[in-house]
């Protein structure tokens, strides 16, 4: 299990390519698993984004918070192509979770 605490700012999808949902957590395992078992009302609960098609790790979470508002400010072809350079297939990457590899330096 994934049980340490990492700044994060992630990306779900419901589908390949489908609807996209940007968050920012300290603990991306737990997060994931509240959205997949309902747990976190709302958009994701609404259009049943629980695939968890990227992510990255930040040092902070201030710089979390920054990255997930620039995340959201982007055209949706660009979010594609960040999850598409990580994750081509569109594969669930919760069980695959490394805080390390993903970290990046602010």
């Amino acid at each position: 299990m994934y049980d340490e605490k990492h700044p994060a700012v992630y990306m779900l999808a419901n589908r390949y390519r489908g609807t996209i949902y940007i968050g920012v957590t300290s603990d991306l395992w737990t997060r994931v698993c509240s959205h997949k078992n309902g747990t976190t009302t709302g958009f994701t609960s609404k259009y049943r984004t629980h695939r968890l098609v990227w992510y990255e790790h930040r040092t902070t979470m201030e710089a979390a918070i920054r990255r997930e508002k620039q995340l959201k400010a982007w055209k949706r072809d660009w979010k594609i192509q960040l999850i598409e350079g990580m994750n081509p297939e569109w594969r669930d990457l919760h069980d695959e979770i490394d805080a390390l590899s993903t970290l990046v330096s602010d």
